[in-house]
């Protein structure tokens, strides 16, 4: 098990979405590029219900790892659940909502692609 607090985060994260099933997974180390976090996490559910879910069960792995969530918003919607763990913030969408925002591409501009690790 990692010491490094924000990779055991990162890895409890991970956790989270590949227990409930979440579609598309990319984590882009956006280190150097921004202060908001070391990391964002994006994924798709497959209907509103689904990426409610995914989302609880990032906030209860998170917990169970020590960190309560800084915030958690578009829960009552579920067509883009955002939630804030500090260093890692992760977005949980409809295939057509994460499309049409696009924020792979939004963080891939001026950044180096190659140091984005994408996991499914």
């Amino acid at each position: 098990m990692p010491t490094d607090i924000v990779e055991r985060l990162r890895l409890e994260v991970r956790r989270a979405l590949e227990e409930l099933k979440a579609k598309d997974i990319v984590e882009l180390d956006v280190r150097g590029r921004t202060s908001i976090a070391d990391y964002i996490v994006v994924a798709a559910g497959t209907s509103t219900r689904h990426v409610k879910s995914i989302a609880d069960e990032v906030v209860r792995y998170a917990k169970k790892a020590g960190m309560m969530p800084l915030g958690v918003e578009g829960q009552r919607e579920a067509e883009w659940v955002l939630v804030d763990l500090g260093d890692i913030i992760v977005h949980v969408m409809l295939p057509r909502v994460r499309e049409f925002y696009g924020l792979e591409r939004m963080w891939a501009v001026g950044g180096d692609t190659e140091s984005e690790a994408a996991y499914a």
